[in-house]
């Protein structure tokens, strides 16, 4: 049986956060060896939609798996394998109800980060939502901190959760990094969670300076949507932080 290398949560341009292109994010997954790519927008499916449709017009030498970052009242969850848009602000319950509705797989993303703690889900949802929740990142390429995977693997094993690693990828220069290999295509929710208990994971420490492209990238998004209050707000946020 051959390996199959796969990358999950991904950020395109049809996240507020990231200006990255369709081409660009192809042609390095390409070129790295990538077969299977979760594309993870924040609050909307269409990113990763639309992105299906490009890979399936090239002959579909990247497959894409459909997926959905959502901030909930309580924190990030991510649904893979879902088919419709589940809207943010619900409660941690109910988008795990909607997820799982949707016959799709409940993933938690980065759950330990003190610099990004408000996006973090709150380990009192994990422990309330443990025997819903299919799998967990013990490692998230945005991660600043190695403390933060010790961390994030004693959450995993404190509530008995299937391990992954999550590129959370916003930029052209985080692609093709903290991948997995699995043994089996994760052609559908079935194959990829059998997958998860052999995996063999590729990590890699973040790129700091992506953290600020980033910030470059959602100024850039104001401006071009003319939402200078929103980018005020923004500007005073970070500079009173």
């Amino acid at each position: 049986m051959g390996s199959y290398r796969i990358l999950t949560h991904i950020h395109t341009k049809f996240s507020h956060d990231s200006i990255l292109p369709f081409f660009l994010l192809y042609n390095k997954c390409l070129k790295s060896g990538i077969q299977y790519i979760a594309i993870t927008e924040h609050n909307n499916i269409q990113g990763a939609r639309e992105f299906q449709k490009y890979c399936e017009e090239r002959g579909n030498k990247l497959k894409v798996i459909l997926g959905e970052e959502i901030m909930t009242t309580g924190g990030e969850i991510i649904g893979l394998y879902i088919r419709d848009d589940i809207p943010a602000g619900l409660s941690p319950a109910q988008t795990v109800k909607m997820i799982r509705e949707q016959g799709g797989v409940v993933y938690v993303p980065h759950p330990y980060d003190e610099k990004r703690h408000k996006t973090v889900l709150k380990e009192k949802y994990i422990n309330e939502l443990k025997s819903q929740i299919d799998c967990i990142e013990c490692h998230n390429g945005r991660n600043i901190s190695e403390y933060y995977d010790i961390k994030q693997n004693q959450i995993a094993e404190r509530y008995g959760l299937l391990k992954v690693i999550g590129a959370d990828a916003h930029t052209y220069f985080e692609l093709g990094r903290n991948y997995m290999e699995i043994e089996y295509p994760p052609d559908d929710k079935d194959h990829f969670l059998k997958a998860l208990y052999s995996v063999s994971f590729f990590p890699c420490r973040c790129l700091t300076y992506c953290h600020r492209l980033t910030q470059i990238d959602r100024i850039i998004k104001f401006i071009l949507k003319g939402d200078f209050r929103g980018l005020f707000r923004t500007v005073i946020r970070k500079l009173t932080y």
